[in-house]
């Protein structure tokens, strides 16, 4: 796949800008916070709907428009394709496929296939497990568009589910407190404890002759039902596609460090759910486990109000010769896992589509060592298009930049360098 042009108004910084690429790499050249970054945000909404630095549309408008527009022209082995995203500060974003309007936005996703690398994707070994789980999800939403209903379902369930809980636990509290109160004013038999500063409080948790939990319990085994079968499919679905990029990860990872290290990939879920159920694509036998673990944590759920089992706390591990990765790798170490990841992103879209996915890196070359520079710019050649953000050319070669085009960002107007 190969995209033509794009167009944006009032998007970010830029009130009405196009461009058009005519090679198959492009370097997008200029000073911090000129909107290189914005541009590439804009191809990966066109991407996944999504954006990995804002999660409210008006973020993305222009000054605080009502509205924003990025359009594109998107050349496939099946011909050209338009598409149109319309956001709006104050109403739901709508979708154009060559000029016919969506119901779904499922029918947008997966057109448009990217592997972005970023110099925030270096925290995804040291990072949190959000990080991690949002990097897999993108993935698979770019390989299994049915995903993103997926997981927009299970979202939905676990705030239902989540404000129950929270509901009962202020119950439980606001009956604590007037049992407290009631113990306060009433009147003490022995006169020798009317002066006494200190009143008696209760060791029991709950006030006697309530129940630990106020809510009736058929209404939470309702959303526990329901959570168990979201999950479970979130969770094969992860595991899935990790079985498939972990040996690809892993070629990448040994060729980068000269066959000295040995990468592996783990997706550590958070219930007790053999291997074997997974690579059967069991899936009620994990929903099973599933239930199961929320029975054992159903009290400390309870007390704290809130959801402690599913794959919204779940993991990936990644260990360098048996040893994790977190704890115990170097910053090189970090940067050579992460490479081998992309590379391994990019190979796999391309097996899983028939096409080449479009690359963007923002301003990661410059983190990366001139041996890793050169391993990712070698993978790249001509077999990707690639949209590169960088505020100067020195780490480029003079014989790749002949090949590449090469514009100008300052201050939202994009020219030729």
């Amino acid at each position: 796949m190969y995209l033509k042009t794009l167009h944006l108004r009032q998007f970010r910084n830029y009130f009405d800008q196009k461009v058009a690429f005519d090679a198959p790499k492009t370097i997008l050249v200029g000073n911090n916070a000129q909107g290189k970054s914005n541009l590439l945000e804009a191809v990966e909404l066109l991407s996944t709907l999504k954006s990995h630095r804002v999660g409210r549309d008006r973020d993305l408008i222009l000054d605080s428009k009502p509205s924003g527009q990025i359009d594109a022209t998107l050349e496939r082995q099946t011909g050209a394709i338009d598409l149109a995203l319309t956001l709006r500060s104050a109403a739901r974003r709508t979708l154009k496929l060559n000029g016919e309007p969506l119901r779904r936005h499922l029918d947008f996703l997966s057109i448009l296939n990217v592997v972005q690398f970023s110099c925030l994707d270096l925290d995804l070994v040291r990072g949190g497990p959000e990080g991690r789980r949002n990097w897999i999800d993108r993935l698979v939403i770019q390989l299994e568009p049915i995903y993103a209903h997926i997981l927009q379902q299970y979202n939905q369930i676990l705030r239902q589910r989540n404000a129950l809980l929270k509901r009962s636990k202020e119950i439980r509290k606001a009956e604590f407190s007037e049992n407290i109160d009631k113990m306060r004013s009433m009147e003490y038999e022995n006169p020798e404890q009317e002066n006494r500063k200190e009143f008696p409080i209760p060791h029991e948790p709950f006030p006697m002759n309530h129940s630990p939990f106020p809510i009736p319990s058929s209404e939470l085994a309702l959303w526990d039902a329901q959570l168990a079968t979201a999950g479970a499919r979130v969770i094969r679905r992860r595991d899935r596609i990790l079985e498939r990029l972990m040996p690809l990860a892993r070629n990448w990872h040994r060729s980068i460090s000269g066959s000295t290290e040995v990468l592996d990939v783990k997706y550590d879920a958070n219930i007790e759910v053999g291997a074997e159920l997974i690579a059967k694509d069991n899936l009620e036998g994990v929903r099973q486990a599933f239930l199961e673990k929320i029975q054992k944590r159903a009290i400390a759920e309870q007390f704290q109000g809130t959801t402690l089992v599913g794959p919204h706390r779940d993991d990936i591990t990644f260990t360098i010769n048996s040893t994790p990765a977190r704890q115990y790798a170097s910053q090189g170490q970090q940067r050579t896992l992460v490479l081998a990841l992309k590379l391994a992103e990019l190979q796999l879209i391309e097996e899983v589509v028939g096409e080449a996915p479009l690359l963007l890196l923002d301003d990661v070359l410059a983190e990366l060592d001139l041996s890793r520079q050169n391993q990712l710019l070698e993978t790249i050649q001509e077999r990707f298009q690639t949209l590169i953000t960088t505020t100067h050319l020195g780490a480029f070669d003079a014989q790749w930049l002949r090949q590449t085009q090469i514009l100008s960002v300052v201050a939202g107007q994009i020219n030729r360098f």
